[in-house]
């Protein structure tokens, strides 16, 4: 009986070692090494011990001199030729890798018995088999345990076929027991005290690395090694995606048969975008580092965090209890990744959001990964640094979305965007100094699409670039036909914070200006205090130079952000924009007048004019003449109409007259010898559709 728990024992160490050998490539260099190495030391001492249990002194250790040692040297090499040829069956066929080992093994063992004929003693045991068939067989049972199969079918034979081999040899020593009828002696007994030790440290270092062979199967461990292909993240050294896919398929298969739940995690880092604009790519992958060692550092055993994108993760949780249960974790998760990060001395402030994907809940599981998506997306959206589970509301948006994405590709090409124009107002006389171009979609089936229900797609689906130079083009193109009429209306368009940091922005708006013959004076970039506080390289680049430009800058939505006075005070700006939600409080709320008061002595005092937008009554207008606004902007005066509208709408009704008019900034001209008489604010706007009708 001693003899057959040693052989259990052996071949505990064999699929300890097999755990040990697949979670090497999850850490950086060189503990990759120093792991490999001791799998393949327990690999080794696992195929030593039997040629000696069944040796005729049956003793564990030959005590006859120092050569009996170096029958610890081809076990050595059995379990390296184990390990190498486990590795190589990432790139060579299953057959192919098999037949290799086989090979190489047969040729080692022959090799050690034709040159050193002393280290194995043949043990006549009544059956024509001897010390090399128990090597043989445990190292091939080696080799079956470290086999990363891909299909589940094959790796379940292999790991069946190991388990074989190593009964076959527990058979073979109990066979000699029977026959001789000889047991252990009494000096053994501390070999089996150096053989628990060494299973008890294996054992530690399964435990810390967090994976075992007996309870993840190898063909279905967390390795990225176990795939076909690249299967580690260079940066993090976390599985990609390929990999991650795999394992979820593998996962879905046993829940399947199980009964069981998984959950599916994906990941995707709020603020890191600036990280990079701000440090530097270097400083931007040392974070996505840190990030990766952080999400390491939570998972079971069982779990799989990969990289599948610049600052995008998923995670597998390939047993769940209940779906409070994974909000724990992605709690969890969020507080540890939202934690600063230290990069030469500086900190890093960054967050996350995690979107959540059940199993099974109607769906397959490749399936998975674009719900977890699609409830990340919902996470951001509600703000960030939070998470959300998948319902089948974000389903039917995920089609929706998908739907969009390519009719706005075609949109951009069959020219069905359009600007409209919202005028801007001198508070006190009333004349048109200006028009804000805002961007409308002529769907064909869908209607007119307003910008909130495209723009954030089109920026997370990569067409914003296409359509912000669409709306440059299109503004610069519609300020060359007014001019061309004899109006000098400038026009504002919108830049977003990706335009802000990309690095031929200001190229493209120079070379819209030339192409339609536009001073720089006739066009306002208007940019979000959020964007225009944004502390990077590139966005302070981009403000530097559409200064030196020439270009009118409007800092938009001033009040919403935590501006530095100093920093304002450094940019190249010629107004403010004061958000309509202080507007909207004006006629109840003290502390908003008082907001708007400070602002605009502010503004003054730095040289720069306000606008306030949304305007909606003749009282909040009065309110904001009164406090100094100098330009107002709202529904009191005109909804956004088409170029063609806003013409008529301001030569009025019967075009007996025209508000184009010398503006604040001195450059519009009458086009009409009425032209003395302001517009009066407090005519009602026409409706824009029907004027859109006539236009």
């Amino acid at each position: 009986m001693l003899l057959a728990a040693c052989f259990v024992v052996t071949a505990l160490m064999l699929w300890l070692a097999a755990g040990i050998a697949a979670r090497a490539d999850r850490y950086r260099k060189p503990l990759p090494w120093v792991i490999r190495g001791g799998a393949a030391a327990l690999v080794a001492c696992a195929l030593w011990w039997p040629p000696h249990t069944l040796q005729i002194e049956g003793t564990l250790v030959a005590a006859d001199g120092p050569m009996a040692l170096l029958g610890w040297l081809p076990a050595l090499g059995f379990a390296l030729v184990a390990l190498a040829t486990a590795r190589a069956a990432a790139t060579r066929s299953i057959a192919g890798m098999l037949a290799g080992g086989v090979a190489t093994l047969a040729a080692a063992y022959g090799f050690a018995m034709l040159m050193l004929p002393g280290l194995f003693r043949l043990a006549p045991i009544g059956l024509p088999v001897n010390d090399g068939l128990a090597v043989s067989v445990l190292a091939a049972a080696g080799i079956a345990l470290f086999l990363p199969l891909q299909r589940a079918r094959l790796a379940t034979a292999m790991r069946a076929g190991a388990a074989l081999g190593v009964a076959g040899v527990v058979a073979l020593a109990l066979g000699r027991l029977l026959a001789t009828g000889s047991a252990m002696p009494a000096t053994a007994w501390h070999e089996f005290t150096v053989l628990a030790v060494l299973c008890a440290v294996a054992a530690v270092l399964w435990a810390v690395l967090g994976q075992g062979a007996g309870t993840v199967p190898v063909s279905e461990s967390a390795s990225p090694r176990a795939s076909r292909g690249p299967a580690a993240d260079g940066l993090t050294g976390l599985p990609t995606r390929q990999f991650f896919e795999e394992r979820l398929i593998a996962a879905a298969r046993r829940c399947d048969s199980k009964k069981t739940k998984l959950a599916v995690l994906f990941i995707d880092l709020d603020g890191f975008k600036p990280v990079n604009d701000t440090y530097g790519h270097a400083c931007g992958d040392r974070v996505l580092e840190q990030v990766g060692v952080r999400l390491r550092s939570i998972t079971r055993g069982s779990d799989v965090a990969a990289r599948v994108g610049g600052d995008e993760f998923l995670m597998l949780l390939p047993s769940v209890s209940s779906q409070d249960s994974v909000s724990r974790v992605a709690k969890a998760m969020i507080e540890l990744l939202s934690r600063p990060y230290k990069v030469d001395e500086r900190e890093v402030n960054i967050s996350c959001s995690v979107g959540i994907a059940l199993y099974p809940e109607g769906c397959k599981p490749n399936k998975l990964i674009p719900r977890a998506d699609a409830a990340m997306y919902a996470a951001k959206r509600a703000g960030g640094t939070r998470h959300a589970l998948f319902s089948a509301e974000m389903d039917h948006d995920a089609k929706q979305n998908f739907e969009m994405v390519r009719d706005l590709r075609r949109a951009i090409t069959n020219n069905e965007l359009e600007l409209y124009f919202q005028p801007k107002i001198d508070a006190r006389s009333g004349q048109v100094t200006a028009a804000e171009a805002l961007l409308r979609w002529n769907h064909p089936k869908l209607g007119m699409v307003m910008p909130d229900e495209f723009v954030r797609l089109a920026e997370r689906t990569g067409l914003i670039g296409a359509m912000g130079d669409w709306v440059i083009e299109a503004a610069c193109r519609q300020a060359r036909s007014w001019r061309d009429k004899g109006l000098r209306m400038r026009v504002a368009i919108n830049l977003s914070v990706n335009q802000m940091r990309q690095d031929d922005i200001v190229d493209r708006i120079t070379e819209a200006l030339k192409r339609h013959k536009i001073r720089p004076s006739l066009l306002t970039c208007e940019i979000t205090e959020s964007t225009a506080m944004e502390d990077t390289r590139a966005t302070q680049e981009t403000f530097r130079r559409l200064g030196e430009l020439g270009v009118h800058l409007s800092i938009d939505d001033f009040g919403t952000g935590q501006s530095s006075l100093a920093y304002l005070r450094k940019l190249p700006a010629e107004e403010l924009k004061i958000d309509r939600m202080f507007v909207q409080d004006l006629e109840h709320s003290a502390d908003a007048r008082a907001v708007v008061d400070a602002v605009v002595k502010l503004a003054h005092a730095l040289g720069l004019k306000v606008v306030a937008e949304g305007v909606e009554n003749p009282r909040q207008h009065q309110i904001l003449a009164e406090l100094g606004c100098d330009e107002l902007q709202g529904y009191l005066f005109a909804k956004p109409m088409t170029a063609r509208a806003l013409l008529l709408w301001a030569l009025g009704d019967r075009g007996e007259s025209s508000v184009f008019r010398n503006s604040l900034f001195g450059e519009t001209r009458q086009t009409s010898r009425l032209a003395t008489q302001p517009l009066s604010i407090q005519k009602p706007a026409p409706d824009p559709q029907q004027l859109s009708k006539v236009a």
